[in-house]
């Protein structure tokens, strides 16, 4: 995916969310080294797919700040596993992550894809993939 279209979707996201000033990174990393992040900052062994930080909330005069991590390996393997291309995987753990950074939260477990969360990402991924690319 390139960079572009990745800008285009947090940026899209965010106007969606009603965030009016951001400092959002994506970074694509290895398995490995998402593993390395899970396992520091959250505790759990094992690669995942996306982990998203939310380092400043947006105040007034202050723009909303965070990292998003995403394992393109991890998300192949999803894609496969679900039966999806891998372009629309990474495209939902972009929305995902940008979800995350503005405070959206959702429950671990079989919950995680009905929460409000799961329902709002999926929305807004078929509205940003649904015209051209």
């Amino acid at each position: 995916m390139s960079a572009e279209r990745v800008r285009a979707l947090a940026t899209a996201v965010l106007t969606a969310e009603r965030v009016r000033a951001a400092l959002v990174s994506v970074t694509f990393v290895s398995a490995r080294a998402i593993a390395r992040l899970n396992r520091a900052h959250l505790g759990v062994d094992g690669p995942t797919d996306v982990i998203a930080f939310a380092l400043a909330r947006a105040g007034h005069g202050t723009p909303l700040i965070g990292d998003i991590y995403i394992a393109p390996a991890v998300a192949r393997a999803h894609a496969r596993r679900h039966g999806v291309a891998v372009r629309e995987e990474v495209a939902r753990l972009i929305v995902h992550g940008v979800l995350h950074v503005v405070g959206h939260d959702h429950p671990d477990g079989p919950g995680r894809v009905s929460s409000a969360m799961w329902r709002r990402q999926e929305r807004l991924l078929s509205r940003l993939c649904s015209g051209p690319r």
